[in-house]
């Protein structure tokens, strides 16, 4: 995943950009509106500050949606009913205040990107990867044409992993998505299921462990 921050402030920017680093999301900085809209389809989650040195950012995202449907998350000090309401009317897809916690903030990033997903249309189901195949509507993987038959637990991790390959995904986010809620779920549940998911696949090196993190698809 490749965000845009789009924020003056080099403190706040900085901040933002070695935060989501750390978390192994790719944040790349921008100071002007303009260079949004001119670069837009290099990333995949826009987080926007609306006090920038040429252009409002209600403006710029004004002009975005014009262009791109990219999710827009606004992080600004505006906190005044009508900036909020205004922002989300043009098509901003989260608004928050100022300071926001780290934890928050890619929870909120994460929101956007599933309802985003959700919405855009998709030819198939099915998800190829070499030797695997993954169908999410039929629930159904393959290794070398064999089906493999997983656990519900198991093949919703998969989905999720494979739902965006290559992409970090969290041990806070596999969490949520499959037992409904990180703050419940036992930690140690994910342990379990995904090494029996793993030794199911029965092919090293398709999910990487990322160490303090979580796991990513490489397959």
């Amino acid at each position: 995943m490749r965000i845009a921050v789009v924020e003056d402030d080099d403190g706040v920017a900085g901040a933002l950009v070695d935060g989501l680093a750390l978390h192994r999301v790719e944040a790349v900085r921008l100071t002007r509106g303009q260079d949004l809209l001119r670069r837009h389809g290099e990333f995949d989650v826009v987080l926007l500050d609306l006090g920038l040195p040429d252009m409002d950012g209600i403006d710029v995202l004004r002009d975005l949606r014009k262009v791109s449907a990219v999710p827009v998350v606004i992080q600004t000090a505006r906190d005044d009913e009508r900036s909020v309401v205004r922002g989300l009317r043009l098509g901003a897809d989260d608004y928050l205040v100022k300071p926001v916690r780290m934890a928050e903030l890619l929870a909120r990033i994460e929101a956007v990107r599933r309802r985003a997903a959700a919405a855009a249309p998709r030819t198939t189901s099915k998800r190829h990867f070499d030797a695997v195949v993954v169908d999410l509507d039929e629930r159904t993987v393959s290794v070398d044409g064999v089906d493999i038959a997983l656990t519900t637990k198991e093949f919703d991790l998969l989905a999720v992993l494979v739902d965006e390959p290559g992409a970090a995904v969290s041990r806070e986010q596999l969490m949520d998505r499959v037992w409904g809620d990180a703050f419940v779920a036992v930690s140690r549940s994910l342990d379990v299921h995904m090494a029996g998911l793993r030794a199911k696949l029965g092919r090293r090196g398709l999910i990487e462990t990322i160490r303090g993190f979580g796991y990513r698809w490489t397959g």
